[in-house]
Parts: structure tokens; sequence; C-alpha cells
């Protein structure tokens, strides 16, 4: 009992101790980043040895390391400093390096070496924001005194450090000037002319003949490109950097190496869309492709390391073996590099780390080598216990206390968050709390000293969360997991990048933290011994949480700031109350799936929250709990049924009936219909690919949208609910009527959109139409130039694909009208007030494409959209659109009432009268079911 209370102690007092470390941390500062990619699943220490290693090696090796001042008063202080520097004293270096540029201020050719030297230090130390105060002011010295073959070296090495904050196209600026847009290049061209502006560092070089200074900022150049996805020019760049002088070939091999490795893994992605979307012959080009890229990818790794290895570059020969072990541990499957090789590669990593000088190489290096896997999951080593490493456990070990040791020789705060953090996740994994925390703790205080590894600071947090939530301390685990989720946040929201490729791993590391947050605080919820004050707190801080993965998803899919640059900072409780009267009888569903279950949040205005974990009222006890995979099922039979109706002449409700007994009559008394008529969802996963409109009242013989208005969006923060001025009635009509052929994949003949077309142009008179030969991308941007359309119509097959890259609009001649195009059409689409899209279709089975669906209206730009969730090639479109636009031009009705009155008309054709004209099969869901309104839905 003693030992227990002594632990107890200990533990209690670390708890403390991180509190009020945390009570003084002010986490709004700007955070350091290190951008990875959505294709490349890396470790994260990795990360860093591609982003800070590879770069400032090239930097270190090309431009040599500190300079000496040019003037006698300062040279002094300058040159007694570098010792200082060399033996990892860089406060002290930097404290006389100010003095001593407060006294040669006014001298820029002694300034310009002494920011120099300042820049070098500040990066040693994590401050990077320092290092490019001092780098500009170096420029801007180097300038004065027009030494511009140093302005061109200082620009490469500024760009090295805003590559990694994550921000490349800053980089790319420096070293060339200009962006190139990878949508412009490809693999299979020939190599094109690089033309960089001339003040640009790569051209400074070429003018001064600096092959280092050239090497440098085509190598920076090529992982710039790297970084944001476009890895066609990377590989351009990095040959030409190849070219320049065979000395340092050894690097770049290694840059190129990882280039190829970036673009197979895409390839990778890409096969894995085709094979969703069922084109078989795409799918086998792009597994083709990974596999020329992937065996590309090893043979650079193994030139490069032999190429080290013969000119004695240690750290250069380890990098590259680091590069190499780790491709054939995550592609052990198709063997891209045999046992016998990888072995090998192992065995002389091991022995080139005994012999290594204390460096950040040989602590990562040593983190990297203890949690080697032959077959690795390609996910973080932090966020889940690895079962099967190539070292015994002991041999991980004393690397992981190796790699401690050697980053508190070196006194470098970043070293230290990263060493003592794997070792603690080592103790976690074995379940010694009183290690693992401890460990954890000192990560947690070294990323936070001096913001030295704020980009690390989440993993750290979460993992403290784990090993408090291991010993019950659940209170005092949410609020680390709340801190990771903040600091999380905050990386994703005050470091914009405008790529989905170098968005985070977010089903690795954003998704699990956030869903673990949400689930903490329902767990503690479900003890119910807290006030209903506390209750209320916990279940906003919920609605935040979810709020904010859906959020996150979206961004991730698309890789686009200008999502981000829509969402509304408030909370969701604040949005909730101050637009009361836009959301009078409004009703609020958000799903979200945890841990083999799945919970509903229901908000209303100005009312407490509601929560309920979706039971089945046929069991009893702890069976009630529906589990997600039992959901998953019966949400894919409910879909496939729905989409199969044509084949019955009446549609079996049970599925639906059963689903609808499951999500909405728990929330029975709250969304009476006579105080809520519209019932806005906000899906999780798999809830995104169905109609919730179709789900069947069994009690009431009624489908839900009988009873309500339905409406979808993918974030109640990136969506503005506002009555538009529908006076204006000017459409701009695209149809397609003919068979298409789009990479590979045909796409049938629509012989309903004659009709359809008509109809719409029944209904408004201003119209513009554009058909089948007429409608192809460039007509359709040059009408939008010109004109501003508040509506805007599309009848053609509307593809949702795994990644943004396969989502597009069919359009005439073989052609199609892709997202990005969408988006980049002028930027008129922003004064659309509604879209409409008809016969699209999703990739089944992957809950990623209905995120293209969910988020097109955000992503184009458009207020409210309306689009079907598959493809229905009937008549039956023509008439629920034309009832739909017909209601839509009552400006008392919103959006979702205007479909729900289109779809209660079809669901009522047994009914009508013959003069209505209307098919009676049309009462079956498949006619009317599949189109949803996503967005504005007032």
């Amino acid at each position: 009992m003693k030992t227990k209370n002594k632990y107890l102690k200990i533990l209690v007092s670390m708890l403390q101790q991180m509190q009020m470390l945390l009570k003084v941390r002010n986490l709004r500062k700007k955070i350091i980043y290190v951008s990875t990619q959505q294709h490349q699943k890396l470790n994260w220490h990795q990360i860093f040895f591609q982003l800070l290693f590879l770069i400032t090696f090239l930097i270190c090796l090309m431009f040599g390391q500190l300079v000496s001042a040019q003037t006698p008063n300062a040279s002094g202080l300058v040159e007694q400093r570098i010792k200082d520097y060399d033996a990892g004293n860089f406060p002290n270096a930097i404290r006389h390096w100010q003095e001593a540029l407060n006294q040669d201020k006014n001298n820029p050719s002694s300034a310009a070496v002494i920011n120099e030297n300042l820049a070098r230090a500040y990066q040693q130390l994590g401050q990077n924001q320092a290092a490019i105060e001092s780098l500009s002011a170096a420029i801007r010295d180097y300038g004065a005194v027009e030494n511009i073959q140093q302005v061109g070296r200082m620009q490469s090495e500024l760009a090295q450090v805003y590559s990694n904050l994550g921000q490349p196209r800053k980089a790319i600026a420096l070293l060339c000037g200009q962006l190139v847009d990878k949508s412009k290049i490809s693999e299979n061209q020939p190599s094109q002319e690089i033309e960089c502006t001339p003040e640009s560092a790569e051209q400074i070089a070429t003018k001064y003949n600096d092959k280092r200074g050239k090497i440098a900022a085509l190598g920076i150049l090529g992982e710039a490109y790297r970084l944001i996805g476009n890895y066609d020019q990377a590989i351009k760049y990095l040959h030409a950097a190849q070219q320049v002088s065979p000395e340092y070939d050894f690097l770049v091999l290694n840059s190129l190496g990882n280039a190829y490795k970036s673009r197979a893994q895409l390839h990778e992605l890409q096969a894995n869309s085709a094979n969703k979307a069922g084109i078989l012959s795409k799918e086998k080009e792009f597994t083709n492709k990974s596999a020329a890229d992937y065996n590309q990818a090893r043979e650079y790794f193994q030139n490069g390391i032999k190429l080290a290895h013969n000119q004695k570059q240690t750290l250069a020969e380890m990098r590259g073996l680091l590069n190499l072990i780790q491709l054939g541990s995550q592609t052990n499957e198709t063997k891209v590099i045999d046992d016998e090789t990888f072995n090998n590669a192992h065995k002389d990593a091991l022995k080139i780390l005994e012999d290594l000088p204390d460096s950040e190489t040989k602590v990562y290096g040593a983190i990297d080598l203890a949690y080697l896997q032959r077959h690795s999951q390609r996910t973080s080593p932090f966020t889940y216990c690895q079962t099967q490493m190539v070292l015994s456990e002991n041999e991980a070990l004393n690397l992981l206390k190796s790699s401690v040791l050697t980053s508190n020789n070196l006194q470098d705060n970043r070293l230290q968050s990263y060493a003592n953090g794997a070792l603690g996740h080592f103790w976690e994994c074995r379940q010694d709390s009183k290690q693992a925390l401890k460990y954890t703790q000192s990560a947690i205080i070294a990323a936070d000293k001096n913001l030295s590894a704020k980009d690390s600071l989440y993993l750290w947090e979460w993992q403290a969360g784990r090993i408090l939530d291991q010993h019950n301390y659940k209170e005092e685990a949410i609020a680390s997991y709340q801190r990771a989720f903040e600091i999380l946040e905050d990386i994703r929201q005050d470091i914009l990048t405008a790529d989905r490729d170098v968005q985070f791993d977010f089903r690795d590391v954003v998704r699990p933290l956030y869903r673990t947050l949400a689930r903490s605080r329902l767990d503690l919820l479900a003890v119910g011994a807290i006030a209903e004050k506390q209750r209320t707190k916990e279940l906003s801080q919920v609605v935040e949480t979810i709020d904010a993965l859906k959020v996150a998803e979206l961004q991730n899919y698309f890789g686009n700031d200008c999502i981000l640059s829509g969402l509304n900072p408030k909370p969701v409780g604040e949005l909730l109350e101050n637009n009361s009267a836009a959301f009078k009888n409004t009703g609020f569903l958000s799903s979200i799936i945890l841990d083999g279950k799945t919970g509903i949040l229901l908000q209303l205005p100005n009312q407490t929250t509601k929560f309920k974990w979706i039971e089945d009222p046929n069991q009893q006890g702890t069976n009630k709990i529906v589990s997600s995979d039992k959901l998953q099922n019966k949400i894919a039979e409910f879909r496939t049924g729905l989409i199969r109706g044509e084949e019955e002449v009446n549609y079996d409700t049970t599925t639906a009936a059963e689903l609808y007994d499951w999500i909405i009559r728990p929330f029975a008394e709250d969304i009476k219909p006579e105080t809520v008529k519209t019932l806005v969802f906000i899906q999780d996963g798999f809830l995104r690919s169905v109609p919730m409109a179709a789900l069947y009242d069994r009690q009431q013989k009624k489908y839900l949208v009988e009873t309500y208005a339905v409406a979808t969006i993918p974030s109640l923060r990136l969506t503005t609910p506002k009555e538009r001025d529908r006076s204006t009635q000017k459409v701009l009509i695209l149809g397609l009527t003919q068979q298409a052929t789009i990479d590979g994949k045909v796409f049938d003949a629509l012989f309903s959109v004659p009709e359809e077309v008509s109809a719409v142009k029944s209904l408004f008179s201003n119209h513009t139409d554009l058909m089948d030969d007429n409608f192809v991308p460039e007509s359709f941007k040059q009408k939008l130039e010109k004109i501003t359309y508040p509506i805007v119509h599309i009848a053609s097959h509307a593809q949702f694909g795994v990644i943004p890259e396969d989502t597009f609009i069919v359009t005439g001649k073989n052609q199609k009208l892709t997202i990005n195009q969408l988006e980049n059409s002028n930027r008129k689409l922003d004064s659309v007030e509604l879209l409409v899209l008809t016969a699209c279709e999703t990739a089944v089975g992957d809950d990623r494409s209905t995120l293209g669906l969910a988020g097109v209206a955000l992503k184009v730009g458009v207020k409210s959209a309306i689009a079907s969730l598959w493809s229905v090639t009937d008549a039956s479109t023509s008439e629920l659109v034309k009832t739909f636009y017909t209601n839509y031009r009552n400006t008392g009705m919103s959006i979702a009432e205007a479909l729900q009155k289109a779809q209660i008309r079809m669901i009522n054709a047994k009914k009508l009268p013959p003069s209505e004209g209307i098919n009676i099969k049309y009462d079956n869901p498949v006619y009317w079911a599949p189109m949803i309104a996503i967005g504005n839905w007032l």
C-alpha cells in the first residue's frame, strides 16, 4: 500500500508540474510546423530528417559553416563566438554576436557576416523566426556592398528555413521567383528549360558560375516542389542539379530517391482510386508506374549510399541507409527491397550509428532504428504500439536511451523533445506509467522551451493523455487531450498550405486524436456523477471537437486554404445563439463514429445539446449499443436497397425503418414537427453516403422527408445560412446527352437530359445553354467571365472520387471539367447562389469520395448545391427538378423546403390525378431520395 501511495504521489506531483507549466504557456504563438504528405505516411522524426537535415546538410556543405567579420572592432567577438558555436553553446554565441552587431551596425560588410552567423545559430536553437530576420538582414547588407553571389546563397539559406516551416512556396519564390503549376507538366514530357527570374538564387548562381550555389538552389527547389506535391517538377530540378557537378552527387541522389518514392506513393493512391471507380486499365497503369518509381527510388538511394561511403561522408551515408531501410519497410509486401538487402542496410546503419559524433543525425537515427519494422503501416510510431520491431526490446531500449543522452550532450531542445518523447512512448507501450510519464513530461518541457519544438508538442500532450487514461485519471487525461487538440488546431489554422500534398496524414494523426478527445469527454459524461452545468460544458466541447474534425477532413481532402478562409471563428454554440432567428424551427443532428459505437448529437437554438449512442430498441442491456460495424453494414444495405429500387414494384421499407428507430426516434420528443420543420445533418464517415430523407417512420407510415425538410452540411462553421435574393432568375444550363470516355471509363449517354433541360428552360426565360460539343471547359469559363449567373444547372455525369483529381464533371468532346477548373473559373462562381448537379456518381465503399460531394459548394464558392448521391438516368430527374425550381422561385420557401415539396410530390405519385402527368413508379425512393441539399438550406 505504501508503494502504491508513493507511486500515486509521484504521478500527482508530475501532473501538478505539468499543469503549472501549461498555465504559463501561450498556445496562440506562432507554432513551428513541419509539413508532411497525405500520400507519404511518414514517421514524424523522418519528417525532420527530410526537411531539416537534408537541406541543412546541403547548405552547410555548399557554403561552409561560419564566416569571420571583416572589421577589427568586430572580428574578435565574432571569432571567439565561433568557438562557442562549435562547442554547442549557441545562446552565448548569439549574445556576443548581437553585441558585435550593435558595434558594427553601420558597416554593412561586417553586419552581413554577423547576421549570417546569427541565422545559423538561431536555426540550431529552432528559433526560425529570428533566423528569418537575420538572413533577411544579411541579404540586405550583402546587397548594399554588392556581394551579389552571397545574396544568392543567403536567399537559398532563407528558402531552407521557409521549407522547414512548411512554407515551400516562399522557398520557391526566393530560389526561382516563379511557381510551375503541376497541372501544366507531366512526367512524360521531356525535360524543360528552367526559367527563373534574374534576381532569384538560381539565376544569381548561374550568372556568377557559382556551382555550389547552383546545386544548393536546385536541390532545395527540388525538395520544395516535392513538398507541394509537384513530384515531376521536383525530379526535373534535381536532375538539373545532378548535371552541375558530380562532387555532391550523393546528396542529389538521396533527394531524387525521396522524390521518386513520393511519386510512387501518389501513384499507389491513384491506382486505389481507379480501382474504386472500376477503371481497371487505369489501375494497372498507375500500379506499374508506382512499381517503376519505387525501383528508381531504391537505385538512387543505393547509388547515393555507395558514393557517400567512397567519399567518407558518413552523415550522408547514414541518411541514405535510413531512407533505403524505410523504403524497404514500407514496401515489404511488394518486395521492392529483398530481405538480404534490407538486413544488410540495417546492420550497416547500426554500425555507422555507433561511430557517429553527437549530432541530430545520431539522435534521429537511433529513434528511427529503434522503432523500425520490416513491414511498416506507414503511420507515426508515436500514435500506436508496434508489435513486431526489427530489434529486440532491449536493443531498442538501449538505442532510445542513447538518443536521450546524445540530445542532452548537445543541449538541443528540439532533439531532447523527440528523444524523451520516443523513450516515453516505449514505456507507455510496456505500461510502465511512471517511466512513461517521466520522459513524456521531459519531452513536453523541452518542446515548449523557447518555442523549440511546438510542432511536436501536441504528440507529447496526446501521449501524456493516453498514459493518464491508462490509470483512470480521466479528467487530467482530457486536459492533456484538449491541449493537444488546441495545438493541432493552431497548426492547421495558422499555417495555411494551398496543396493537399502537404497536409497532415489525416487518418493517422488528426482523426484519431480528435475522436479520442470526444470519446473521453463522452465517457466522463456516462459516469453520471458530474453536475448538470459541467455536463453542458462537456457536451459543448464535444460539439467543438466534432465540428473541428469535419473541417479537418475537408481541408485534408481538398488541401486548400480557401476552405479555412471561410471558416467562422466562433464556437458552434455561439453560432446557434447568434443566429437563432435564422435557425428557427431547425434541428442539427451530428454523428460521430467512435471505437466501435456511434453517437448522435442534437442541437437546437437556445437549448441544451442532447447526446445519445445509437441503440437497438429490440435488444437488452449492454447489447443495446449498435456496433459501428453493424451500423455500417446496415447503412450499406440501406443504400444498396435504394439504388436497386428500380427493380422492385414496391420498395421494402424494413431497413429504412430500422435506421429511423436507431437514429431519429430517440429524439422524437425533442424534434416534434410542431416546433422543428427542418433537420440539418452533419455526418461522419460512412453515414455521409446515404440520404436521410428516405428513413421510414413505421408508426406514422411516412418517410422522414414527409415530416421534415432535410439538408446536409459539412460543418456548421463552414456554412453561412442566409436567405438569398431570388429576384434575378438568370440560369446557365449545361448538359451532355452523348456517351463519353474519360480516363478509360465509359460514361453512358444520358437520354433524359434533353427533357430535363427543356423543363429548366420552360421555367427560366432568361437562360443560356451549352449542350454536348458546345459544353467544354473553355466555353464554360468564357460564359462565366462575361455574365453573372445566380443559378448554374449541370445535367451531366459528375464523378466524385477517392482523391480530388478524380472529381470532375463530364463535358462534350470526351473532356472533363475538374473541381480545380470549376474553382478557378474566373472566380465567378462565388456569385452563384445555387449549383445543381444531376447524374452524380461517388466511389462506392469509400467515405472520402462523399467529401467531394459534400464539399463541392465550399470548394467552388457557391452558397448552396443540390446534387445526387448516385446517378438516376431517368425522366424522374426532370420531373423532380422542374418541381423543385417551381418551389424555389417561391421566395417564402427555403431551399430545403423546395426540395422537400418536390420529393413529397413524387412520394404521392400514386395518389395524384392522371392530369399531373407523373409516373406512379416515382413513389419509389430510388427516384427521389438521392437528391440532397448541401450548404445553405435557407
